[in-house]
């Protein structure tokens, strides 16, 4: 089944706390990947770590509360949720610098 364009969805994270060194980003990616999530994750200078992700918008309402804990190891102490337009313009999740 087809999913409908109103279905879809766009968010962009900023992922506040001890988020780095945790595979944090490896794990999001792991995620992303189970519900066919399309985007990309990077480490910030301020040791924060940033997300963008496109998918089917329950599925993307399940990446963002997986992070807000995160992977073993992790201390979320904030997630920033900005919900943008959908694109369409990701192959696949991926790990930037």
């Amino acid at each position: 089944m087809e999913t409908k364009i109103e279905d879809r969805a766009r968010v962009h994270l900023l992922i506040e706390g001890r988020v780095q060194g945790v595979f944090f980003r490896a794990s999001a990616q792991a995620e992303a990947h189970r519900r066919e999530i399309k985007g990309w994750v990077r480490n910030c200078p301020d040791g924060s770590v940033e997300l963008v992700a496109e998918g089917k918008r329950k599925d993307i309402d399940d990446l963002i509360a997986w992070c807000r804990h995160g992977p073993r190891g992790a201390e979320v102490a904030n997630v920033q949720v900005e919900w943008q337009e959908y694109s369409g313009g990701f192959s696949a999740f991926r790990i930037t610098r």
